[in-house]
């Protein structure tokens, strides 16, 4: 049995590459494949505890049984789109007179504050009493660091961040950020929302996200909000490495396969 593993951030620099081809025997798990590909690359093997997995664009479990043509993405810690356009996967999902409902994007072009009132007329009905805006800008303070990377953060202590780089699974985190997005439909009753996430370097002082929550009144609107930038953070595949002069760390924390209220 065949199947691709896919590699991310910190997993593909350890490994020097961003795929493996296993060949494995009939009815191996998720864990049997992981211990195969460590075979192959044992760099990988001390951050098991930290790895999370995803089968064909999904969160998965280590003991679920895999398939032929299977493809495999060992998630390491996560950081915790413009309009459409060829180079440019996103989604907005429209109804009524042309009002856009829903703005799921990643971008690999800058966005500065302006975008959050484009994404508010985009949103917005006569019906909206609330708009509530969320803008992550990239700051010199350095963050918490991913489980493997507190050797090199050490080595960088002290020192300001020159800027942020980010990568994404991009169709996973898209489909992530819709899930998201389907949970504030049903907690907050917020039908009209907006997550726009930068990929790429972002230098100091520009901004990597914007979240826009629009609903007649305000009290939804906040909720649906922060809702969905902490469960961005701790969810989607985007992952973040602070870059200095002379190095970068890798930040975040072991992924959360679902809502925080299911997991604990």
């Amino acid at each position: 049995m065949h199947v691709r593993v896919r590699l991310f951030a910190m997993q593909r620099e350890l490994a020097a590459t961003r795929e493996v081809a296993l060949e494995l025997e009939p009815g191996a798990t998720i864990e049997s494949a992981w211990d195969v590909l460590v075979g192959l690359h044992p760099l990988l093997g001390p951050g098991r505890a930290a790895v999370r997995f995803a089968r064909n664009g999904a969160y998965a479990d280590a003991t679920d049984v895999l398939e032929e043509g299977d493809e495999l993405a060992f998630i390491p810690p996560v950081s915790g789109g413009a309009p459409d356009s060829e180079d440019t996967p996103g989604r907005d999902t429209r109804s009524g007179a042309g009002a856009a409902r829903r703005i799921i994007e990643l971008r690999a072009t800058a966005f500065g504050p302006a975008i959050l009132d484009d994404l508010a007329d985009r949103l917005a009905t006569p019906a909206d009493g609330a708009v509530v805006a969320f803008l992550g800008r990239t700051r010199e303070t350095p963050g918490t660091p991913a489980p493997g990377q507190e050797v090199e953060a050490r080595r960088h202590a002290g020192r300001a961040v020159d800027e942020l780089e980010y990568e994404a699974h991009e169709t996973m985190a898209l489909a992530v950020l819709g899930t998201i997005a389907d949970e504030i439909a049903a907690r907050f009753g917020v039908q009209r929302l907006a997550i726009v996430h930068r990929l790429g370097a972002v230098p100091l002082g520009e901004a990597s996200i914007a979240v826009v929550a629009v609903s007649p009144h305000r009290d939804a609107a906040f909720g649906a909000a922060r809702y969905a930038i902490d469960e961005t953070k701790a969810r989607a595949p985007i992952w973040k490495a602070e870059r200095f002069e002379d190095g970068h760390v890798w930040v975040g924390a072991p992924a959360r396969t679902g809502p925080a209220d299911v997991e604990g």
